[in-house]
């Protein structure tokens, strides 16, 4: 019987394996042309696999929760209207095979180094330690036993050993060391006085629940929303600057053309297309904010890709990414940011919807905050935050004097990476930004 190997996909440019969170269908089940699978999670998209073919489920090569890399193969299908077909011709070919594969076998062991009973043991033992399909690939094209990858550090999510780590491990020479051979390799560390500016590991308080107090694990998106917001304030020191912008100009512009935009275009006009045309053009003038750090090299980013923060009903966040952000006008911005948002709350965006960000805008003012101080979406290096636009009384310079009227304002609150984005530099991206707001044009033309 013919059979058909459905692959782990590839969701994204820079996504390697993804998690596989539910099995629809158990083996021995028939299943038709693209009814889904199964389902898998690649850092905060859930997509549900469908089937290239039809035909029965004949194996499931891996539970949930498992981790497996991309192209690796999660399941056989046998195509449906072909029969099984295994004459003694067949068998006689598969038998010659086996005896071929023994004595190939044989000849192996009789050429390789003998090992004691107890070592041998020790390498076809498992480790209680979860490691990726890739990994397990590469140990064992390497001889790295399961003993030895326990022993290298992970900097993956949870200590995991990643494929960079095993790589950068074999260059190291440390591969098939015993542990006294590597501690005799390394060079002697001069022992500091504890109070000479010791890095010390800070551990979280232990928490207790109370009597009547609720335990709730965290799901999946909150777990990675955690980690990634502990890790972006330990990879870049924060410094926050905020200006004040008057967008009268702006709210009367929208107020005046909403509907007419709405009917000529089918797409509701909210502020945040002209935010993100107001941002992609600082960006432009200031290449400095539209970066990103490795070590210490400095990535200006050639396109403008902005994330647009959007809330879930579960409570969670997602950033889905505009891109090319410089090249839309307001309505290709509304167009784009009403498709994304609308995937993200019914859980439709793709791998490639939520890669390749270059710069965050996250809207506080959805929730009627005045402002706030948002955490950097790593790997970029700076995250706007829009406070709620709110009627002001504000002196006003005119011709024959000062008047104090009633205007449109909201503030602006910029939180960038000080390895690389300075004050100056932060605080004329931000001020940039304002000017274009403000600048808005009361007639213009949709």
């Amino acid at each position: 019987m013919s059979t058909f190997e459905i692959l782990m996909p590839k969701m994204g440019e820079s996504v390697e394996e993804a998690t596989i969170t539910k099995w629809f269908v158990k083996e021995g089940d028939t299943v038709e042309e693209d009814d889904p699978i199964l389902e898998i999670a690649t850092d905060k998209v859930d997509s549900e696999i469908p089937s290239p073919v039809a035909g029965t489920i004949k194996e499931i090569k891996f539970a949930v929760d498992d981790v497996v890399a991309v192209g690796t193969p999660v399941a056989i299908v046998a195509l449906e209207g072909e029969e099984e077909e295994e004459d003694d011709s067949d068998k006689s070919k598969e038998e010659s095979s086996d005896t071929k594969a023994e004595s190939q076998k044989a000849s192996a062991e009789s050429k390789a180094p003998e090992k004691s009973e107890s070592s041998d043991q020790e390498d076809q033992q498992e480790s209680d330690r979860f490691y990726s399909p890739l990994v397990r690939s590469i140990a064992k094209e390497e001889g790295i036993s399961f003993k030895e990858l326990d022993t290298i550090d992970g900097s993956g999510r949870e200590g995991r050993v990643t494929k960079e780590d095993l790589l950068n491990y074999l260059k190291s020479g440390d591969a098939g060391k015993t542990s006294t051979e590597k501690k005799t390799a390394e060079p002697k560390k001069q022992e500091k006085p504890a109070d000479q500016g010791a890095t010390r590991t800070i551990q979280a308080p232990k928490v207790t629940a109370g009597e009547g107090d609720e335990i709730k694990e965290m799901d999946r998106l909150r777990k990675l929303i955690a980690d990634n917001m502990v890790m972006s304030k330990q990879v870049s020191p924060h410094v926050t600057s905020m200006v004040e912008a008057d967008v009268t100009n702006l709210v009367l512009w929208r107020n005046k053309v909403k509907d007419q935009f709405q009917k000529k275009y089918g797409e509701k006009l909210t502020f945040m297309p002209m935010f993100g045309e107001a941002v992609a053009k600082a960006l432009r003038d200031f290449p400095g904010v539209n970066a990103s750090v490795d070590g210490h090299n400095i990535i200006l980013r050639k396109n403008v890709n902005i994330g647009i923060a959007v809330a879930l009903s579960s409570g969670n966040l997602i950033v889905p990414v505009v891109k090319q952000a410089d090249q839309k006008n307001v309505v290709g911005m509304a167009t784009e940011m009403n498709r994304l948002a609308t995937a993200a709350r019914d859980n439709k965006l793709t791998g490639d919807d939520i890669q390749g960000g270059t710069f965050t805008i996250t809207n506080f003012g959805s929730f009627k905050n005045t402002i706030g101080t948002p955490i950097i979406n790593q790997p970029q290096v700076a995250i706007l935050a829009t406070g709620t636009i709110e009627k002001k009384p504000a002196v006003i310079e005119t011709p024959t004097g000062d008047v104090i009227a009633i205007r449109h304002k909201m503030f602006l609150s910029l939180s960038y990476d000080h390895r690389v984005v300075d004050g100056a530099l932060g605080g004329m991206f931000l001020r940039r930004v304002a000017d274009y707001l403000e600048q808005a044009d009361i007639d213009r033309e949709i």
